[in-house]
């Protein structure tokens, strides 16, 4: 046995450095979400808010997931698609509505509300023209985390839900406006687009924002001849470069809006106001001098439209006549081609829920991802949105300031 002090430090400075286990970072603990898809009760909402697919993915990572019975048939998904992605089917919509995360398209009704225990996190769409300041409040009561899909930004700031949707209304728009010019739609049997030998379709779309971007490729691509008007100089310079080809393009002016829907077949109204409503800039007594049998489809309709003689319509009975022109002003149009619809959004959403279920819950990603914090308009009970503070004379507070005084 060695006694020597002077040895023992010796050998034990050779120990030192001598390789060792390598002490690795603790990764963060997963998060087991528990995600409730409830069947949409909102007037013709067919879509839903997760496809099987993405259920099947979500269930492969470890979470759980409650769909209401026959929430997928209005897009063509049955129970047993579910079922077998690996979903729990309920029948009681109050199961649904107990989960920790409830997923929709549509925002909540007062019925829904009501069977919310509270303490859970609500992600579906924000639609301020309307969503009662007396839900607002409810779901501030139950502490409720309420997230809008169409306010969460990604990478490069870009609105993915707001842009899928508007490409999906702008290429249903014409579609819808072909359908309707032939003569089995009770139009005047023109076919939209264009063929040699034949004088194309003239298309006028106003707003160059997605929607009127999808409208003008759809419109091009079927060959026939298209004018965009907008009042943004750098939205129709931007509209040219991404489609890359030269197209007829004039701000608003009356006088030169109003000669071209005298010569138009189909007319795309494609305008948004970031809040209130749309600006009206197509008057009665344009639309009186336009030719009969042209179509109107108002897709800016659930922001109160772009026609002085538009009216809300539905899936059900989608057009009306006047001044011998045709007018189709559903509100969703999406939801006409909800199971595409419904993959744009579960194609969005897959991976937001993956990490969140990586990264430890949605706590965690609203404190970890800007982009996804920019849809919270409720945190735990507090009003964190501006805007609605505004509009409704509710007391808010700034989302970011908020998260850091509970650290």
């Amino acid at each position: 046995m060695i006694t020597d002090p002077e040895i023992l430090k010796h050998l034990m400075q050779q120990g030192s450095l001598l390789p060792k286990e390598e002490m690795l970072e603790i990764a963060r603990k997963k998060g087991n979400l528990f995600i409730g898809i409830p069947k949409e009760i909102s007037f013709q909402e067919r879509r839903v808010s997760l496809v099987p697919e993405t259920v099947a993915v979500l269930v492969a990572n470890g979470h759980r997931v409650k769909v209401e019975t026959k929430s997928g048939e209005g897009a063509n998904f049955s129970d047993n698609d579910y079922s077998e992605a690996g979903a729990e089917i309920c029948h009681d919509s109050k199961e649904i509505f107990s989960c920790d995360i409830i997923f929709k398209v549509a925002p909540p009704s007062e019925e829904e509300v009501a069977m919310m225990p509270g303490n859970q996190t609500l992600i579906s769409a924000l639609q301020i023209s309307i969503q009662p300041k007396i839900m607002l409040q409810k779901l501030m009561e139950k502490k409720i985390t309420a997230i809008a899909w169409d306010y969460i930004r990604d990478d490069s700031g870009v609105y993915p839900v707001v842009r899928t949707l508007g490409e999906i209304a702008g290429t249903t728009a014409i579609l819808m406006a072909g359908q309707l010019l032939s003569s089995f739609g009770s139009g005047k049997g023109i076919m939209l687009g264009g063929i040699a030998g034949v004088q194309p379709t003239e298309v006028v779309v106003i707003g160059a924002g997605t929607v009127g971007e999808y409208a003008t490729r759809g419109a091009l691509g079927l060959g026939a001849s298209v004018k965009v008007f907008d009042n943004s100089l750098s939205r129709l310079r931007r509209l040219q470069n991404d489609i890359g080809t030269r197209v007829f393009t004039s701000v608003i002016q009356p006088k030169v809006l109003a000669k071209a829907l005298m010569r138009a077949d189909v007319v795309i109204g494609a305008l948004r106001a970031p809040l209130g409503r749309t600006p009206c800039v197509v008057t009665e007594d344009m639309i009186q001098n336009m030719k009969s049998g042209s179509v109107l489809v108002d897709v800016s309709i659930d922001q109160g439209g772009c026609f002085e003689t538009s009216r809300v319509t539905t899936h059900d009975n989608p057009t009306f006549e006047k001044h011998g022109v045709i007018h189709y002003c559903v509100p969703n149009i999406a939801s006409r081609v909800s199971r595409t619809a419904s993959f744009a959004l579960s194609n969005i959403f897959s991976p937001i829920l993956v990490d969140m279920g990586n990264k430890g819950g949605c706590k965690e990603l609203i404190v970890r991802d800007p982009g996804f914090r920019n849809g919270v308009y409720i945190y735990k009970g507090i009003l964190t949105s501006e805007v609605l503070g505004k509009v409704f004379d509710l007391r808010y507070k700034d989302i970011e300031l908020l998260l850091m005084g509970m650290k």
